[in-house]
């Protein structure tokens, strides 16, 4: 069978809720490989809830299909404050990315408290923000970053990255509104472990099954490279 864009694959999927520093309670998902714990985790930043961000952004949503199946990971998704899904609505309003430091955490707590393995965060857009600035956690292994516009995050936490010392892989679309890879080379060249790929063709919102498979390949290779490339057919 062709892993096409609809494609569900088996997986442990379970409803969960993450409670944060400041009283909120936020809704997600965890999907957990069937029959098998977990080599590595995904803890996933969604885009601006604003401009209809939420953890059923279509390249989270399709990592929580395939990737426990195809690449033994824990995909955990969630909705930050204020912020609606199917699954639920989050507590609180959305705060520009200050507030959410409190949902970054409770994230993070969770995995921590349910033994998720080796955490990565996984953020994009207004996601790679909160990533930048509030996931300098020692349980944190590294973290990725889709289409990083760097409004909200400044030098001084680009500074704090580099000073955090974990890996830092930025996948920058050719074509992205905000911040295009030649930029993002400069950017990012404050600091030394990060590493920007430059994704030929691609937008912003990484629309086209061709992008999602080199979005969630290039995720895989760094977290579980065993799994990589990932197939096309089950």
């Amino acid at each position: 069978m062709e892993i096409r864009a609809a494609t569900v694959l088996p997986a442990r999927r379970e409803p969960i809720e993450l409670h944060t520093a400041d009283g909120l309670t936020l809704v997600g998902e965890l999907a957990l490989p069937a029959g098998r714990p977990p080599v590595a985790t995904l803890v996933t930043l969604h885009p601006l809830p604003t401009h209809g961000g939420f953890m059923d952004s279509h390249l989270y949503k399709k990592a929580a299909n395939r990737l426990p199946a195809l690449a033994d990971l824990a995909v955990l998704r969630f909705n930050t404050r204020g912020t609606s899904s199917e699954r639920g609505t989050s507590e609180g309003a959305f705060d520009r990315g200050e507030g959410e430091r409190f949902d970054v955490a409770a994230a993070l707590e969770y995995a921590e408290f349910h033994d998720l393995p080796r955490v990565w965060v996984v953020g994009w857009s207004f996601g790679t923000e909160l990533a930048l600035k509030w996931a300098h956690d020692p349980l944190v292994e590294g973290a990725i970053l889709l289409s990083p516009p760097l409004h909200r995050a400044t030098d001084d936490d680009l500074d704090a990255w580099a000073a955090f010392g974990r890996p830092l892989v930025a996948l920058v679309p050719e074509f992205d509104d905000y911040l295009r890879p030649e930029e993002a080379r400069k950017r990012f060249a404050r600091v030394p472990q990060a590493e920007v790929v430059g994704v030929e063709g691609a937008k912003h919102l990484w629309v086209g099954e061709p992008y999602v498979r080199i979005v969630l390949d290039e995720i895989v290779k760094r977290v579980n490279p065993a799994a990589s490339p990932l197939p096309t057919k089950v």
